[in-house]
Formats: structure tokens, C-alpha cells, sequence
């Protein structure tokens, strides 16, 4: 929609892909179309403030993240927002939404491609970098694009079918819009991705003649394009939006994402061999983690998920996402054999022996020196120095590591309080694993190959395997045993990457995952003994979608209905 003032987001650490220096951008102020489009600057910074709107599952309520209404973790603190999705209190009045930051977020997207485009800057063709910048200036339509859809794709994964705003169009208008089918909603995605792919920036670390210095790599590129429209696709094609069980959608996933790694392979892009650097402070600098990560949102210098996720019982903890018992199991022996295998070795009562080394890397169980900096192990057993019964101890027996920075130290004396932080939104080693699902589902088994799909769902679902040192999935599973091991693979590798509380949905599983298990642990002696307790948590088959919030429906009638179940 059209506005007489534009507002810029400060915008001065933003980082979106793996890259090695910043956007340099200063912060900018509210000023109108015509002051904003006389330099380079405030143009540039004004899509830049575009990327401080791509959502990341680290703080989604007061320190919970959305990992904590799904199975992946529980929440420490009681009395978070992040109970409402399991203890009644969600609903129409009480979306727990996004709706309107998103369409916040469009909007400004339109207001560029409808405002910003066919700029010539005549003040600056005598620069010597003139040719430079416009080269980045007409780049920022493909960006603006790629964002547009990426908002729309945050909106019809949670809502289903959702309004369409194009930027010529009144409040009135606006607020009188029906609910456009999520079918069609995808269908813009693709159209768009189609329209950009072959004209944006393909790789910001090849610009010849043309590059900026300092460069600008930490924007999204025809990879990161090449993501979307294959995420897309892969929730377009599972049962949630594939009602009907369209066999073309998977297909049509399938070859998405061969392109994509294909992309990705003539690019040099392989796996990182050190797991753990995919979120290390500056991953974007990281040759090996930049080789892995197609997009990622900049979060800046600070220490929140640290502050929201390091223990209790040390200075500066508070406790936060716990992993739970489910996600812990869902880690095979180091051999590859999954722990209820009555051959694999597992141990009860030492159950965090010869296990699947993403394990150690994401999990902090009882005996860890975690944080790093503190030298402390952890006792997590009843009693202990981070376990109840102190207030806000970890429920489920254990604490984050992954995402964190251990070497933080939030100690007030410290001079190492703050460090960079980025969020991953795509990388290659779950475009290996989304593959992996749709050439499953289009040709019907795990070690199914064809001309078309030459590598079989088994093989790609096996290169996180093979890059974390774990045994393979073996040859010859059936299809039942190995979409089990498949979503546990899944649930491994992205584990806290903000994928669960979406898979499960896509899937129309959710309701089998409503039992949380949590280890307890007790201490006879000088031995822990472990015992495994379950909580069981509401579900209710509304809660596929969203409910659109009954705010927006007052604003709009034609919003309704509700989606089913929230009417």
C-alpha cells in the first residue's frame, strides 16, 4: 500500500547469509519517498531493514522458543505465553501470531517495488563507483521480491489461506479483502522465485568488476532464492496442504530441490565437517560453516540466548528451553543403531554413552563442564547445584548447548559478556534431508533411484549421518522403519533450528508427540540413578493452522471463517 512516509529500520548489523563483513550500514530515521531516494544509502538501507524482519525461533515468547510447543524442549520458567498452545489459553483472541508484523513486512516490500524502482542517481554518474552501486541498486528488486514471498511463505504455513496485498491498494481495500486459497498463495511463491532466480545475484564472492568494497555478500542470493521456493514446495506437497495426496506436488519439491543442490554443488557448497560451527560466534567468516549455510539472519552482538539458556545455578542463568527425553532418544549409538534396539548396547542407567556425537554438541547432560568458561560440571540429579528444587530449574533432566556461545561469560565481572550471533534459515545439510522426504515420497522407497532422481532418499538422508561420524541407515528398510528413522534423523540434525513445531504439522502427525518425556534423576550414593517420567500435553486437530486473529476479523469481516475449529 502506498504511504506518504516510509519508515527505515535501523539496520546497522545486519548480516543474512554466510559472508565475512557486514552490510555497514548506518542507522537510519523516518523520512519521506523523496529524501530517501536522492542517495544510495538510504535506499540500500531501507531493503536492509527489510531482512530485520525475517523471523527466527530463538525468543518467540519471552525466552521461549516455539521449540518449547512442540516436543523438542519444555520451557523451565512457568507462567510463559509459550503454555497458551498447550494448556487451553490459545485462540482467535490469543493468536500467539505473526499476522501482523508480516503483512508490516509486505508492505514495506511493496512500497519499494512500487515506489523505489527506475532510480538514476544523475547526482553521482560522475563517481567512480557509480556503476558499482547501481549494479547493487538493481539487485534490490530481486531482494525485495525474494522477501515479499518469503513473508507470504511465514503466513500460509501457519495460516493456510491468507489475504494478498498488492502495493497499489487503499486501507479500504485492504480491509476488505477476502482470504486468497493457500494453493494460490504457494503458486505466487514459485512464480516469484521463477521470475528472480536467473536475476539476482548469483554469488556475491564473484562479482568481477563489479564488487563493492567493502563487499556485500551477506544478502540473499539465487541460492537463497532457489531455498525458498523448494521449502515451499515441500510444505505445498506434505498431507496439511496436499489434502487431495497429488503425487505431482512431491515431484515437483523433488526437482526443486535438485536444483537447488545442484546450485549448491557448482558453487563448491559441501557439508561443514564440524557441526557445531553452523552456529559458532562469527559463522559468516567461518570458510568451512559459509561453505554449508545458504541463508542466515544477522542477530548482532549480544548474549540473549545465553542469558535465556544457560543454566541455572551459575551466575547470569536462568534456566530456559530444556531439551526434552524425546529429542535425547531420538540420538542413536554412535554405530548408527537406535537405542530401543535390544542389540545396540544402550545402557539405562549410562545412557549418554557411545551415542551419536550430536548429542554432546546439542545437549548438556549431568557431568558436563557447561558453559565452557564456568569449569563446572553440571549436577542435573535432584538436589544438585542446577536441578529442583531450585526455581526454574531444567524439568526434563537437561540444558541447551546448541545455538549458545559457552565461552559467554555472564559473570559480572566479566569482560566477555557479548558475542555475534547468527540465526540459520537454510543450509545445505537440511536441503539434504527436505530431498531426501520428497524422493522418498516420489518413488516410493528408501533405496528407489531413477534417471530423473539418480541418488536415492536413503543416500541423501545419510550425508548428515556420515558428515556427524554416525553408523548409516542401512539398505533394504522398509518403508515404515524408515520414515520413523527418517524424522528422527530430521529431528537430530535441525534440532532447535525451528523446524519441529512445523514438521509435525506439515506431517498431520502433532498428535502423535503430545507425550513429553522427561528424565528424572536421583542420586544413591555416589551413583545417579535415571527414571523417565512423561507429562502429557493437550491436542487438538484446530491447531494445524493457526487461528487468524479475531482483532484482524473486527478490522475485516471478510477474514472469516475462522480457520476450522477457532470459528
Amino acid at each position: 500500500m502506498k504511504h506518504g512516509i516510509i519508515l527505515i529500520v535501523a539496520s546497522a548489523l545486519l548480516l543474512t547469509s554466510s559472508c565475512s563483513k557486514l552490510m555497514n550500514y548506518n542507522e537510519l530515521t523516518v523520512y519521506d519517498k523523496d529524501y530517501i531516494t536522492q542517495t544510495y544509502k538510504d535506499v540500500g538501507g531501507f531493503i536492509t531493514g527489510m531482512y530485520n524482519a525475517v523471523p527466527y525461533d530463538w525468543s518467540y515468547s519471552g525466552g521461549a522458543m516455539l521449540a518449547a510447543a512442540s516436543d523438542e524442549c519444555e520451557y523451565s520458567i512457568m507462567g510463559n505465553g509459550i503454555e497458551d498452545f498447550f494448556n487451553g489459553s490459545w485462540g482467535p483472541t490469543n493468536a500467539k501470531s505473526n499476522w501482523s508484523a508480516m503483512y508490516s513486512a509486505i508492505s514495506n516490500c511493496n512500497d519499494y517495488l512500487d515506489q523505489m524502482l527506475g532510480l538514476t542517481f544523475d547526482e553521482y554518474k560522475l563517481a567512480a563507483d557509480y556503476d558499482k552501486q547501481m549494479y547493487r541498486y538493481h539487485n534490490f528488486e530481486y531482494e525485495a521480491r525474494f522477501m515479499r514471498a518469503y513473508f507470504y511463505f511465514m503466513l500460509v504455513r501457519q495460516y493456510g489461506d491468507v489475504p494478498m496485498i498488492s502495493a497499489d491498494m487503499s486501507l479500504e481495500q485492504i480491509n476488505s479483502l477476502s482470504r486468497t486459497p493457500a494453493d494460490d498463495v504457494f503458486q505466487f511463491i514459485f512464480d516469484e522465485c521463477n521470475a528472480i532466480k536467473d536475476k539476482i545475484i548469483k554469488d556475491y564472492y564473484n562479482l568481477g568488476d563489479l564488487a563493492l568494497s567493502p563487499a556485500e555478500p551477506g544478502r540473499v542470493n539465487q541460492r537463497g532464492v532457489l531455498a525458498l521456493r523448494a521449502q515451499a514446495a515441500l510444505y505445498w506437497a506434505s498431507p496439511l496442504f496436499n489434502k487431495s495426496n497429488d503425487a505431482s506436488r512431491w515431484r515437483t519439491a523433488a526437482t526443486y530441490y535438485k536444483e537447488l543442490i545442484a546450485a549448491c554443488e557448482e558453487a563448491g557448497n559441501v557439508l561443514d565437517p564440524k557441526y557445531d560451527d553452523l552456529w559458532a560466534t562469527k559463522n559468516h567468516s567461518n570458510t568451512n560453516s559459509r561453505n554449508e549455510i545458504i541463508f542466515a539472519r544477522r542477530i548482532g552482538t549480544n548474549n540473549t540466548i545465553e542469558t535465556n539458556n544457560y543454566p541455572i545455578g551459575i551466575e547470569g542463568g536462568t534456566g530456559g528451553n530444556c531439551p526434552s527425553q524425546n529429542l535425547v532418544d531420538a540420538y542413536d549409538m554412535k554405530d548408527g543403531t537406535p537405542i530401543d534396539d535390544p542389540q545396540s548396547g544402550y545402557d539405562p542407567q549410562n545412557p549418554y554413552a557411545n551415542r551419536d556425537p550430536r548429542l554432546a554438541l546439542t545437549v548438556a547432560v549431568d557431568g558436563d563442564k557447561w558453559p565452557t568458561v564456568y569449569n563446572t560440571a553440571l549436577q542435573l540429579y535432584e538436589g544438585g547445584r542446577n536441578a529442583a528444587p531450585l526455581t526454574n530449574a531444567t524439568t526434563t533432566g537437561y540444558y541447551l548447548k546448541k545455538l549458545c556461545h559457552g565461552a559467554i561469560d555472564l559473570r559480572a565481572n566479566s569482560r566477555y559478556k557479548t558475542d555475534d550471533h547468527s540465526a540459520v534459515i537454510y543450509r545445505l545439510g537440511q536441503a539434504y534431508l527436505d530431498y531426501a522426504e520428497c524422493v522418498f515420497r516420489v518413488l516410493g522407497s528408501a533405496d528407489a533411484t531413477s534417471s530423473e532422481f539418480p541418488v536415492s532418499a536413503r543416500e541423501l538422508a545419510n550425508k548428515t549421518r556420515i558428515r556427524a561420524g554416525v553408523g548409516q541407515f542401512p539398505a533394504g528398510m522398509s518403508n515404515d522403519v524408515f520414515w520413523e528413522r527418517y524424522k528422527k534423523e530430521r529431528m537430530v540434525e535441525l534440532a532447535f533450528e525451528g523446524h519441529r513445531f512445523w514438521d509435525v504439522r506439515r506431517w498431520k502427525e502433532a498428535d502423535k508427540y503430545k507425550d513429553i518425556k522427561r528424565m528424572k534423576i536421583t542420586r544413591e550414593g555416589n551413583k545417579n540413578v535415571y527414571k523417565v517420567e512423561t507429562v502429557t500435553r493437550a491436542w487438538n486437530d484446530k491447531m494445524y493452522l493457526f487461528p487468524v486473529p479475531y482483532s484482524e476479523i473486527l478490522k475485516n469481516p471478510n477474514l472469516a471463517p475462522n480457520n476450522p475449529g477457532w470459528e
